[in-house]
């Protein structure tokens, strides 16, 4: 199973775009948004992908809250389960206990990995490009045995996505 996580679109419907062109490339099922849309335009966006998708609310989305019944937006921190994995959805880091296989977490705009005791912890950095001129995002495939996580990152200026992979056993 391949799963495309991104957070903090912040208004950069353009790259948000690109980084969802990207997960259907690489043939993820599924899309996680972990917050900070930031307009409508980004919602639609993932709602246009024709790939199942869950997203919460970030920090900067109250203007967007009335658009929770038209879209698959929820308040954080949200549980779900695919298949047999649980996990965990919120943009405000706030909420990092292990109480699923998988938390994800937006906000800090920083990609971050860790496997503790069994318990992937992911943020995927920033679309937007804000802190440095990096959109950044990755892709979580879910294996019998595994979990491996690839991070997607490339320059606003150039054309390809460079990439680093990440290997958990389950």
């Amino acid at each position: 199973m391949r799963i495309g996580i991104l957070s903090d679109s912040h208004f950069k419907v353009a790259y948000q775009k690109e980084v969802v062109e990207l997960f259907k490339n690489e043939r993820c099922k599924y899309l996680i948004h972990a917050g900070d849309f930031c307009c409508e335009e980004n919602i639609k966006n993932l709602e246009d992908s024709n790939l199942k998708y869950i997203s919460v609310f970030g920090n900067n989305d109250r203007d967007l809250f009335d658009l929770s019944s038209e879209y698959n937006i929820k308040k954080e921190p949200y549980y779900f389960k695919i298949e047999d994995i649980s996990f965990k959805l919120m943009h405000l880091p706030l909420h990092l206990s292990p109480d699923t296989d998988i938390v994800i977490f937006g906000h800090t705009h920083q990609f971050h990995c860790e496997y503790v005791n069994k318990r992937l912890y992911l943020n995927p950095g920033e679309v937007c490009a804000i802190q440095k001129p990096i959109i950044s995002c990755l892709k979580l495939e879910i294996n019998q045995n595994e979990y491996i996580i690839t991070h997607y990152y490339k320059d606003v200026n150039q054309k390809n996505f460079m990439k680093e992979e990440f290997k958990y056993e389950r």
